[in-house]
């Protein structure tokens, strides 16, 4: 049984892959680390992420793109199972459908991207195609960034960011791993900060402040 934090906050969850990123933040959450309950988990396709939910008991969602009636329908059908679920932040973790973000979840969705922002963003660059990128432009370091999301692919207010090296001989699998395990690190630290209220965007910039009102209305 997962330990019960003080005013953990309600995330929803939304995948389209494998899961990893899932099952990292439910790791930490059973150790006591994550002060967060994952309220919903929505995919955007059939995958092995939604299969890790169910196995987790989760509340999960299957809503895709081409059985929609339109983008505005399909935006519209995520947000109301995130209104149902009462969640109050939304994690984007290897979501690949591009859903508008209505103003009532502005500032309340976060990204982790497996490169280092503002580099290497954009439509279509995701997984692999992010690391064959870094590796055909030879950089020296790659990393994460973990974002606020906008309805720009990529260009929200960046959070948080951590760094590997990229080293002689890499391919697209030896820089994922190592990326994948910083990402490990910096998205559960990215909700912490949202749950203790410590992210004020100021200009368009995230400031990580001592003590702050949270960055969101958590009524």
């Amino acid at each position: 049984m997962s330990p019960v934090l003080p005013n953990p906050l309600r995330v929803g969850v939304l995948l389209s892959g494998g899961g990893r990123t899932l099952l990292n933040l439910l790791e930490q959450i059973k150790a006591g680390a994550l002060p967060v309950e994952i309220a919903v988990v929505i995919a955007s396709r059939s995958c092995k992420g939604l299969d890790h939910a169910r196995q987790a008991d989760l509340e999960t969602h299957l809503v895709s793109y081409k059985d929609s009636a339109s983008a505005a329908a399909y935006s519209d059908g995520i947000a109301a199972i995130l209104d149902k679920a009462r969640v109050e932040l939304v994690c984007m973790a290897g979501f690949l459908s591009f859903w508008h973000i209505p103003a009532r979840y502005q500032g309340k969705v976060v990204n982790i991207h497996p490169a280092l922002l503002p580099a290497f963003g954009g439509k279509g660059m995701h997984g692999h195609h992010v690391h064959k990128a870094v590796l055909r432009t030879g950089c020296k370091v790659s990393g994460c960034t973990v974002h606020f999301v906008t309805n720009e692919y990529d260009q929200g207010p960046i959070i948080l960011q951590r760094c590997v090296k990229v080293l002689e001989g890499d391919d697209a699998d030896s820089l994922a791993a190592r990326v994948f395990e910083q990402e490990c690190i910096a998205l559960p630290e990215a909700l912490r900060l949202c749950q203790q209220g410590r992210l004020k965007v100021q200009d368009g910039v995230v400031h990580v402040l001592a003590d702050s009102p949270a960055v969101f209305d958590r009524d």
